[in-house]
């Protein structure tokens, strides 16, 4: 169970990390809505908590 728990922050660390660092490049691929320094500060917003809660969930196992 532990291990399982690792392998879901660990995942979701690196997706948090990913949308904050290339969330213009995504947004400009898969939204095509007209306001996209929106979409990015949402993007961004979306990594920040998947940091946070990958965080914590690590935290809290050791």
């Amino acid at each position: 169970m532990k291990i399982l728990l690792l392998i879901i922050a660990t995942l979701s660390l690196v997706c948090g990390v990913k949308f904050i660092y290339d969330a213009r490049p995504i947004v400009k691929k898969y939204f095509s809505f007209g306001d996209k320094n929106e979409a990015t500060l949402g993007l961004k917003i979306f990594g920040f908590s998947l940091i946070v809660i990958g965080s914590l969930i690590m935290y809290f196992i050791y």
